[in-house]
């Protein structure tokens, strides 16, 4: 049994297909959506969707954040940012980590704490992101 998911960012449509199952990160944690799941409105947190196809491939997915929507038969994942995982730049991920927690770290500095706090977040979620695509190729 297969269930229709559609990944949409601000920019574009990144993914419309059928899954066998689309896992995300909520706010109250993991989801595991499966064809017959209740109907659903949540918000997501950065990081990676995994969907499972019908084939039986996987594709992975980073989201900036946005909320995720089940009804009967389809899946909806509205994202800020989306992008297919294999199009992440680790070392541009690194790098905003790294700019982040030293813009926390600076007692002495102006700085917005909340944007930072969000940058160093989303780095976070990228890499962890990046760390599934390698797991799941055996890296």
């Amino acid at each position: 049994m297969t269930i229709h998911c559609d990944i949409v960012s601000a920019e574009e449509a990144i993914f419309s297909g059928l899954a066998q199952m689309v896992v995300a990160n909520g706010t109250l944690g993991d989801l595991g959506i499966e064809y017959g799941h209740a109907p659903l409105l949540t918000a997501l947190e950065p990081g990676p969707v995994r969907l499972k196809l019908q084939n039986g491939d996987e594709q992975i997915f980073y989201v900036s954040g946005g909320f995720l929507e089940v009804q009967p038969g389809i899946v909806t994942i509205l994202a800020d940012t989306a992008l297919r995982a294999n199009d992440l730049d680790e070392a541009a991920a690194l790098e905003a980590q790294k700019v982040a927690r030293e813009a926390l770290s600076d007692t002495q500095g102006d700085i917005d704490y909340g944007r930072a706090t969000a940058q160093l977040a989303a780095a976070v979620a990228q890499l962890r992101t990046i760390q599934q695509i390698r797991k799941k190729m055996g890296k």
